[in-house]
C-alpha cells in the first residue's frame, strides 16, 4: 500500500456572510487580487476593501486579471507587490483571480525566479516568507481556493500550465455563496460541471485514498442533486450553497489525488482556442470517463451509488440540461467551428496534453496517439469504443 498526503487550507469559512470573517485576519497591509467588473459591479470588491480597511490593514487593489491568467499578468502583479510589500494576498473572483494571485505570491516572495523556473511539479520554493493568502471564490468550481494548482497562460506558445506546489495551498478559504448567486446561467453551468470533473478523477486517480475518495463521491451526489437547480433557479440559496461547499469538497479531493487525462486535454484545447476550462472539461467528461472505465472499478462504484445505468450518459444527460453541447464542433461562434483549424494543431495539442502533469495519474495509460484519438472524439462527438 502506498503512502498517501491529504493536504487542506489551514482555515476554511463557510456559509453566508462568511465575508464578514476577514476581519479576524491580523496584518498591517493587504493587496487584493481579482479579475473583470463583476466583484465591483456587485458590491463585492468594496466589501472586501472596506472590511480590510475596518480592521486597519492598507490596501491596493489589482484588477482586470483576464480569464486565462497570463505569464504577463503574473509578473506584473510581482512588480506591484515588490512596490507595496503586503502581509496578506486577498484573492476575490473566480479561478482565474485565485490562480494569477498564487503565482504573483510566488514570483514576489521569489522575484528571481522565471515562469521556466516553476512550470516543474513541486519545483517551488518555500513561500509565506512576506505573506499569506486568504482566498474568496466567486464561482463554484475551480476549488483553487483550497488546492495546491494553479493553471497559468504561456500566451506565446498557446499553452496552459498546471502549476503545482503544496505551497501554494491557501492559507484562509472563505466560502461564502451570497458571491457566487450573482453568477450568470452559463457560468454556474460550466462551473457546476469543473466540480463534477475535479470529483470524478480524484475518485479515479491513481493516487486515490479513503479519504479522497469520501470527499470525491459526497461533491458527486451534490452536483447532481443541486447543480441544475442552482442553473435554473439563480437565487436559490440551498442549491447555491451546497454548489459552493461541492466545489470545495471536490478541490480538497483533487489537490491530495490529483486529475487525469480530462484536466490535460481540457488544459490543451483551452490554450489553443480559448475554450473556458469548465466547459471543455463539460464536454471531455464523457469520453474520458468511456476510455478509462476498462481501467478503473470506481466508475462502476459511483453507478451502483448514484443508480445510473452507465455514469458517462448520465453526465451527458447532465450536459443537456445546462444547455452545454456535446461536442467541441457544436461550440457557436468559436474558432473550433474551424475543422481545418482544429486538425492543423492537432498533433501538437495531443503531445502537449500527454505531458501535462495531469495525466500521471489518470487511470488508463495513454499516449500522444491516443490522446489524438480522444480528442477527435470529443470534437466529432464520437462514441469511443477502444
Amino acid at each position: 500500500m502506498s503512502i498517501s498526503r491529504f493536504q487542506i487550507p489551514g482555515d476554511i469559512i463557510m456559509g453566508e456572510n462568511s465575508l464578514s470573517q476577514l476581519s479576524t485576519l491580523e496584518g498591517k497591509k493587504a493587496i487584493i487580487v481579482t479579475g473583470g467588473s463583476s466583484m465591483k459591479k456587485n458590491g463585492f470588491l468594496d466589501d472586501v476593501d472596506n472590511i480590510l480597511k475596518n480592521s486597519g490593514f492598507t490596501t491596493l487593489i489589482f484588477d482586470g486579471v483576464e480569464a486565462n491568467p497570463s505569464v504577463e499578468t503574473c509578473l506584473k502583479g510581482r512588480d506591484i507587490m515588490l512596490d507595496f510589500n503586503p502581509d496578506w494576498i486577498i484573492a476575490l473572483g473566480g479561478g482565474s483571480a485565485i490562480d494569477a494571485a498564487k503565482a504573483m505570491w510566488i514570483f514576489y516572495e521569489h522575484p528571481e525566479l522565471t515562469f521556466e523556473d516553476i512550470i516543474e511539479p513541486n519545483s517551488t520554493p518555500a513561500l509565506r516568507n512576506k505573506a499569506k493568502l486568504c482566498c474568496i471564490p466567486s464561482t463554484s468550481g475551480t476549488a483553487s481556493e483550497v488546492t495546491a494548482f494553479s493553471v497559468i497562460t504561456d500566451t506565446e506558445n498557446h499553452i496552459k500550465y498546471p502549476l503545482v506546489s503544496k505551497y501554494i495551498v491557501p492559507d484562509v478559504a472563505i466560502i461564502d455563496p451570497i458571491i457566487p448567486s450573482k453568477m450568470p446561467k452559463h457560468i454556474t453551468a460550466h462551473t457546476g460541471m469543473d466540480v463534477l470533473a475535479h470529483a470524478t478523477e480524484a475518485l479515479v486517480s491513481t493516487a486515490a485514498s479513503d479519504l479522497t475518495d469520501a470527499l470525491a463521491i459526497q461533491a458527486i451526489e451534490i452536483v447532481f442533486k443541486y447543480l441544475p437547480i442552482a442553473y435554473k433557479e439563480p437565487n436559490n440559496m440551498e442549491a447555491r450553497e451546497k454548489m459552493h461547499n461541492a466545489s470545495t469538497i471536490a478541490g480538497m479531493a483533487f489537490t491530495s489525488a490529483s486529475l487525469g487525462l480530462i484536466h490535460s486535454l481540457a488544459h490543451k484545447i483551452g490554450g489553443e482556442f480559448h475554450v473556458t476550462h469548465g466547459l471543455a472539461n463539460a464536454i471531455l467528461l464523457p469520453y474520458i470517463v468511456d476510455f478509462n472505465r476498462k481501467s478503473t472499478d470506481k466508475i462502476q462504484l459511483i453507478e451502483h451509488i448514484m443508480g445510473f445505468e452507465n455514469y458517462s450518459t448520465a453526465i451527458a444527460d447532465l450536459n443537456e440540461k445546462l444547455d452545454i453541447v456535446s461536442s467541441f464542433n457544436a461550440l457557436e461562434d468559436s474558432p473550433l467551428n474551424d475543422e481545418n483549424k482544429f486538425e492543423e494543431v492537432l498533433d501538437r495539442m495531443s503531445e502537449n496534453a500527454y505531458k501535462d502533469p495531469c495525466t500521471l495519474t489518470n487511470p488508463r495509460e495513454s499516449s500522444p496517439e491516443i490522446v489524438k484519438e480522444l480528442f477527435k472524439h470529443a470534437y466529432y462527438g464520437t462514441k469511443v469504443d477502444f
